[in-house]
């Protein structure tokens, strides 16, 4: 059995799938899975609750199984978010040093960021993270840790992200009605990149897309921080819901077909070719032209990549992802979704693999655990920036 003390849940509530990771904290601080949970998602949709009853059965299922593959019992989970209400952006602070010698005090730093976090947000939104950036003293950028330096002016960039107060209350509800407590909201974009980017492509920049059932999470990192997040409320489920009206068949099948002969690029080989579709008593019920059904799954995906591109390119941020491309959720998993999206997007694309973390193979090779994976991780760094901070107080936040 696992020492509980050293326990660190992650809860992604999903549109197609509820999944939970248990992860045990080394004395290295290094992360280590000992226990994975799932269970199909009901009562979901576009990443949000829209029937408690059927939701909450999901999450208890893949709870339990992750209870019994760890051997523990699970008292609280760092709790995945998403939705079309999310937002990010930057935002800067400004604080005048008031001491007589003007030497930064990290009073004046908390003084800085408070200053950052009080914006206008609609009355409805709360925030759910507020990243700090980069300090600046009298106009001079890029400082990580203003504390002793001397200077008149104290300002920081941060980026914010919110998003609608009730909407996300609904999956806190859910959680705490299984006896659960909820450590921590997390944004899913920030929890993916969290498992999957290294401190090198953090710093080169680098985009993570991570293409979940109902929705579709982005975030870029450069120079070390998060500069930019977003979501879109499409996902895989919108291919297999193009896949049932273009094909004339039902959901079910849609789904089918999507995973058996799906491919994000027209297949060659398929041209020409057809599968035929057999009704529940197992006569033939129509017959699916594969080069359509291809075509029909380039369109949608290539228009979930454009969408991110033209915000990219209007946040100015195209020319900054020296690392590239990083797709996780279980869209990366259609056939030649890579692809598709290099020349969509003008970058190198590549399915993200997740980094310095140990344990359950099956798990860490698998691209829709990467957000459950990624929630474990951020409560890793959050525990150990916590036992840290008695000895050394300006430790730098964990998805820095």
């Amino acid at each position: 059995m696992s020492d509980e003390a050293n326990i660190i849940v992650g809860l992604e509530i999903g549109t197609s799938k509820i999944c939970a990771v248990v992860g045990e904290q080394n004395g290295d601080g290094t992360l280590n899975l000992v226990g994975l949970g799932q269970s199909p998602a009901r009562g979901m949709r576009k990443g949000e609750i829209v029937d408690v009853a059927q939701a909450e059965e999901c999450v208890r299922n893949a709870i339990v199984e992750a209870e019994q593959m760890a051997d523990v019992e699970i008292r609280s989970v760092y709790l995945g978010v998403t939705g079309a209400h999310i937002r990010g952006f930057n935002n800067r602070g400004v604080h005048p040093v008031v001491s007589a010698d003007r030497e930064i005090s990290e009073d004046d730093v908390q003084d800085v960021v408070k200053n950052a976090k009080a914006i206008n947000l609609p009355a409805e939104n709360t925030v759910i993270h507020a990243v700090r950036q980069h300090f600046l003293v009298d106009g001079h950028d890029g400082i990580a840790n203003p504390v002793g330096m001397f200077g008149a002016r104290l300002e920081v960039d941060m980026h914010v992200v919110h998003g609608n107060t009730n909407r996300l209350q609904n999956s806190v509800r859910l959680v705490k009605g299984l006896q659960l407590e909820v450590e921590e909201i997390v944004f899913n974009g920030l929890a993916s990149s969290l498992a999957l980017l290294t401190s090198d492509q953090k710093e080169l920049g680098a985009l993570v897309i991570d293409i979940g059932g109902g929705t579709t999470d982005y975030v870029v990192y450069y120079d070390g921080v998060i500069k930019h997040t977003g979501v879109l409320a499409v996902g895989g489920d919108h291919v297999s819901n193009d896949l049932g009206h273009g094909l004339k068949v039902p959901l079910s099948r849609a789904e089918k077909l999507k995973v058996e002969h799906g491919s994000a690029v027209v297949d060659e080989a398929v041209k020409g070719q057809a599968v035929t579709i057999l009704n529940d008593l197992g006569l033939p019920l129509r017959t699916v032209n594969l080069e359509h059904l291809q075509r029909i799954m380039a369109l949608r995906l290539e228009e979930i990549f454009q969408i991110v591109s033209a915000d990219l390119e209007q946040a100015g941020f195209t020319d900054y992802l020296g690392a590239g491309v990083f797709l996780c959720g279980g869209g990366a998993r259609v056939p030649n979704i890579a692809r598709l999206a290099e020349p969509v997007l003008q970058l190198p694309v590549s399915l993200g693999q997740t980094n310095s973390i140990s344990g359950l193979k099956s798990a860490l090779d698998q691209p829709e655990f990467v957000t459950a994976i990624g929630l474990a991780k951020f409560g890793s760094l959050k525990t150990r920036k916590r036992k840290k901070s008695a000895w050394w107080p300006h430790l730098p936040l964990p998805w820095k």
